[in-house]
């Protein structure tokens, strides 16, 4: 549990690109971030589809889209790249997975959403959340070690831990809780899954980098 929280980078996998600015990765780099990105997107689907809540930068597009009458898929999009505007001050580039990031994940919580069941009973809401939050960290794990360049969130994620030398786990958790603030405010659904995912996203991301150096 320990190793959880002192986790403070990205490892090097055989499997990783040797710059995030490549443009043309080898097949098996190609496969894992595309393969981390999907399942992200269903993640944040599960999430949704709980009715338990969702997750914070959920939240805001909800917010986003309820004043604007766009899809949530699309408003996840353009929040993505917004969110790349916040990355100028902190001297980060974004890389073929950063673009990747924001166009797959997107079109995978629109396509999963008509897919997934949508639990009645507190129980099943509860644990659906939960696997849509393990999912994500996972995810993340995987497509982070591509190394073509983090998705927006992460890589305000890793810029700031790298200004401020804390570890990924608690940056994560300050971000996750300073996004679902803002969204609320802005009229999106805040329930018990965006705790879980607020308070648990960092450390699943923590367990998902420890899980791809152990087990791939």
């Amino acid at each position: 549990m320990k190793k959880i929280f002192l986790v403070k980078e990205v490892p090097v996998m055989p499997w990783s690109s040797l710059t995030p600015y490549n443009l043309k990765p080898g097949l098996k780099t190609f496969v894992y971030l595309n393969l981390g990105l999907i399942l992200f997107g269903l993640g944040e689907a599960l999430l949704i589809a709980s009715g338990a809540g969702v997750s914070p930068w959920t939240v805001l597009a909800q917010g986003i889209a309820g004043r604007v009458d766009w899809s949530i898929g699309f408003t996840t999009m353009i929040v993505s790249f917004v969110v790349l505007l916040l990355w100028i001050p902190l001297r980060r580039k974004p890389g073929m997975g950063t673009i990747l990031n924001a166009l797959i994940i997107a079109f995978m919580i629109d396509f999963s959403l008509p897919l997934l069941p949508y639990p009645q009973t507190l129980v099943l809401q509860l644990l659906q959340s939960a696997l849509g939050v393990l999912v994500v960290g996972i995810a993340s794990g995987l497509y982070l070690t591509a190394n073509l360049g983090p998705g927006p969130r992460d890589g305000l994620m890793t810029g700031l831990q790298a200004a401020t030398g804390l570890p990924i786990a608690w940056i994560r958790i300050a971000i996750e809780v300073t996004v679902v603030a803002v969204g609320w405010y802005l009229g999106g659904i805040v329930g018990v899954g965006t705790m879980l995912f607020a308070f648990g996203v960092g450390p699943c991301v923590a367990i998902g980098i420890l899980c791809v150096r152990k087990f791939l």
